[in-house]
C-alpha cells in the first residue's frame, strides 16, 4: 500500500472536509443539527452508508460498466441505507423518532455519490474503506459541532440523550429559549457559515505554516557551490 496515497486519503475528511470545504450534504447538516446527539446519530448513519458503499463499489467496480453505473451505484447506495434505517429503528428507536425521514434521505446524499462516482470506482477495497471512514467521520465532525453550538446557544445545556432530544420536536415558548434564533433555519445557516470561515481561514493558516516551514528546511539543506567551482583548472 502506498503510504503517501494512504495518508491523504485517511486526511480526506480533513483537508477536504464535506461540509465545511465540499459544502456537500447541506440538507442533513443544517436540519439534523439542533441538538448535538440528533448531529452525532445522523453523521454515525451517514457514516456508515457511506462506509458500506464505498466497499461495496470498490468490490464491483470492474464488473460495472459506464452505462449502468449511476442505477448500480443508486440500488447499492439505497440497499444500504435501508439496511442502517432498519438497524437503527430496532436497536436506537429514540433516534429513529428524532431523525425520521432524514435517515431514508441518505439515499441521495451528495457525498456518498460523490465519493462513490470519484472516489470508490476508481480504487482498491482498501482505500475506498479508508475514504468513506474518513470522510464520513469529517462529516459527523462537523455535524457534531454544529450542533453543539447550535443546542448551546438555544437551551443554554447539552442533553447527552436520544430520548431528551425529542424537545426539539415540541413548540416551546420563547422564554424557553436563549437563543431562539439558533432553532431555526437562519440560525443554522448563519452558525454554518461562521464555523466554515473559521475552519478555513485556520485550515489556511496552518497550511501556510507548513510550506513555510519546508521552504526554510529546504534553503538550511541547500549545499553552497565553492567560490572557484566555475574557474577552471590553472596549469
Amino acid at each position: 500500500m502506498d503510504k503517501s496515497k494512504f495518508k491523504s486519503t485517511a486526511l480526506g475528511g480533513l483537508t477536504n472536509n464535506p461540509a465545511f470545504v465540499l459544502v456537500l450534504g447541506m440538507c442533513p447538516t443544517l436540519a439534523t443539527s439542533k441538538t448535538f446527539m440528533s448531529a452525532l446519530g445522523m453523521g454515525i448513519a451517514t457514516t456508515a452508508v457511506l462506509l458500506m458503499t464505498n466497499v461495496l463499489i470498490s468490490l464491483c467496480r470492474k464488473f460495472i460498466t459506464d452505462k449502468v453505473r449511476i442505477p448500480c451505484y443508486v440500488l447499492i447506495i439505497a440497499t444500504m441505507t435501508t439496511v442502517v434505517d432498519m438497524l437503527i429503528k430496532k436497536f436506537i428507536p429514540g433516534l429513529h423518532g428524532i431523525l425520521g425521514i432524514f435517515i431514508p434521505l441518505i439515499v441521495v446524499n451528495c457525498i456518498i455519490f460523490a465519493r462513490a462516482e470519484s472516489f470508490a470506482s476508481a480504487n482498491k477495497v482498501g482505500y475506498a474503506a479508508v475514504d468513506g471512514l474518513s470522510m464520513g467521520l469529517g462529516f459527523t465532525a462537523a455535524l457534531m459541532i454544529l450542533g453543539f453550538i447550535r443546542e448551546l446557544l438555544t437551551y443554554g445545556n447539552i442533553k447527552f440523550t436520544f430520548e431528551a432530544v425529542a424537545r426539539t420536536k415540541h413548540n416551546l415558548t420563547g422564554s424557553e429559549f436563549l437563543f431562539g434564533i439558533f432553532a431555526q433555519p437562519i440560525g443554522a445557516f448563519i452558525m454554518l457559515a461562521l464555523l466554515m470561515a473559521a475552519f478555513n481561514a485556520v485550515y489556511k493558516a496552518v497550511k501556510g505554516a507548513s510550506v513555510d516551514r519546508q521552504n526554510e528546511l529546504m534553503k538550511s539543506q541547500t549545499i553552497t557551490r565553492p567560490e572557484n567551482a566555475d574557474k577552471g583548472v590553472t596549469a
